[in-house]
């Protein structure tokens, strides 16, 4: 049974009263929570979409880059979207029944708000409501404040991506302890721990971006310490 499918059974629920927030207290386990992870996503970044007040084809292009939608489920897509879109529930009250249902402070909320991140700054133009929307999802979610700005380092193009800052290191660290954090980094980016903790492998896409902007940073570092 594909994510999409199950999506959709979950979708069902709304048919007998239940508010699409409340699924995610209904998600907890695999498989279900990779079904969580998506429909996070989704509604999130339909909430997001509101804080710059745009939905651009970029940022529709971003999420599909995370998640492949098979043509047969881009209604259910669609529909998770504008319910998160509709629904009178604030973005805060979504962000909050998702941390009950991952676990606040966990690796799968951090791997939410790195898509979050990828979303935001695919139409190039990183507004001041989407970080004042994302610090507030960082706070509800209980992601750390070096957690955080690595994913902004990775993701945002207001200025050159800030090795140090994507591998969460002191610029004045000795280079031994860079590599230790680095290969730590890498170690918990690998597609395979993502997959493990739950998300989905059609959302696999972010770790290996987040490998890549990690080994560049470790790169350069070295070559200028060299």
């Amino acid at each position: 049974m594909s994510i999409w499918t199950r999506i959709l059974d979950a979708l069902a629920a709304l048919r007998q009263g239940d508010s699409l927030a409340e699924i995610f207290e209904r998600l907890r386990t695999p498989p279900e929570q990779s079904v969580g992870f998506t429909i996070a996503v989704i509604a999130l970044g339909a909430k997001m979409a509101k804080a710059d007040g745009t939905v651009t084809r970029d940022e529709v292009t971003a999420f599909r880059e995370v998640f492949t939608i098979p043509p047969e489920a881009e209604a259910a897509a669609g529909r998770v979207f504008n319910l998160a879109r509709q629904d009178v529930a604030g973005f805060e009250d979504y962000a909050t029944r998702i941390a009950k249902s991952f676990g606040r402070g966990s690796d799968m909320l951090e791997d939410l708000l790195d898509g979050l991140f990828h979303i935001a700054a695919a139409d190039g133009d990183y507004h001041p409501d989407e970080e004042v929307f994302l610090r507030r999802v960082q706070e509800i979610f209980g992601i750390s404040e070096a957690a955080f700005r690595q994913a902004r380092a990775r993701h945002v193009p207001d200025a050159a991506p800030d090795p140090y800052a994507i591998l969460g290191v002191d610029p004045d660290a000795p280079l031994a302890d860079i590599q230790r954090a680095y290969r730590k980094l890498v170690k918990e980016s690998h597609p395979d721990r993502m997959i493990a903790r739950g998300v989905p492998t059609e959302a696999v896409r972010l770790a290996e971006r987040r490998l890549s902007a990690i080994n560049d940073a470790w790169a350069e570092i070295e070559a200028a310490r060299a």
